[in-house]
């Protein structure tokens, strides 16, 4: 079985986490959000890529879900010395070495992808990892401007979420070199090739809205025979983690399943979607879903272990079949 996987950092890792125990014989194709991506104290660093591929390479901070275990911070308290900024982002030592090759890398001219297919090597990863774009696209959020009362300005991604930990409001989402990106290489093909197309639980509007911004991935995902099913990243009114509540809010979509579901839309009707999974604790969604022409199933939608993960991406994959 060919799988394809639009995926963004924590929550797409862990599904991928239960998705290999599910169908350890399957081919899998992962395509991750690069609009995270920043480049701090010169370096080139890739959250969500670096995420995926420390997870599944068995090197996440398993206390963090994020960064390297047993890691050490002499550098950043180094640079803090010296007064470097930001001081907000950490880079921890181990983690500094994969940014130190990925920069050395795009600087002498390899493209990300094949870049992220060298470091991806040294974690003997299970699954091809792919980012969405080799070129350069960077998520900014509009906030209000705090020296200067009535103005607005925008900011990175991960200054809004690391140093403002998204509790300021979110007016508006600009993402940067999207318009001119292009998909990478081999994206395209596992999505018009693959079996199955999954959109784990990951934020809809950072994550997987990214990844379906750039020009030609939408298209791909609606063009694809494969079977389209995604799982919700909202159980009740909250994320599962992270603050997609937040940015939906600037977009002006609900905080529930449903919402979320219908904002990625059917394919029927010019949306990406052919099934959505939401928590039992949702069931009362499952009906407008349906209506909507998006086919829903209740499970339990909780994490919290890869025996209980790997049933949500078996729940998945039932759902495909379905509508096979």
């Amino acid at each position: 079985m060919r799988l394809t996987v639009l995926a963004g950092g924590v929550g797409g890792a862990t599904f991928l986490r239960g998705l290999l125990a599910a169908r350890p014989d399957a081919e899998i194709t992962v395509i991750g959000n690069t609009a995270d991506d920043i480049t701090l104290f010169g370096l080139r660093v890739c959250p969500d890529l670096d995420t995926v591929m420390y997870t599944l390479g068995n090197g996440i901070s398993t206390e963090r879900g994020w960064g390297r275990e047993d890691e050490t911070w002499v550098v950043k308290e180094e640079l803090a010395a010296y007064g470097v900024q930001p001081t907000w982002f950490g880079l921890g030592d181990r983690d500094i070495a994969t940014h130190l090759v990925r920069t050395q890398m795009l600087d002498a001219g390899y493209g990300l992808s094949a870049v992220t297919e060298a470091l991806s090597a040294r974690w003997k990863l299970p699954v091809r990892l792919l980012p969405m774009s080799d070129q350069r696209v960077e998520t900014h959020v509009v906030v209000d401007d705090p020296e200067h009362p009535g103005a607005r300005k925008a900011i990175h991604f991960q200054e809004y979420w690391v140093r403002l930990h998204a509790e300021v409001p979110a007016h508006e989402i600009v993402v940067v070199g999207q318009e001119q990106a292009k998909p990478a290489p081999g994206v395209l093909e596992a999505i018009a090739d693959c079996d199955v197309l999954l959109l784990p639980p990951s934020n809809p509007v950072v994550s997987i809205g990214t990844i379906l911004g750039v020009p030609g991935i939408r298209e791909a995902v609606r063009a694809t025979k494969a079977p389209v099913v995604g799982v919700s990243p909202i159980i009740g009114t909250g994320p599962v983690r992270g603050m997609a509540d937040k940015v939906l809010a600037a977009i002006g979509v609900k905080s529930t399943a449903a919402a979320v579901g219908l904002f990625h839309g059917s394919r029927d009707d010019r949306g990406v979607l052919d099934g959505w999974l939401i928590d039992t604790s949702d069931v009362a969604q499952v009906d407008e879903l349906n209506a909507a022409g998006i086919a829903c199933n209740a499970v339990p939608l909780w994490m919290n272990d890869v025996p209980t993960t790997a049933a949500i991406a078996t729940a998945a994959l039932d759902l495909a079949e379905r509508l096979r």
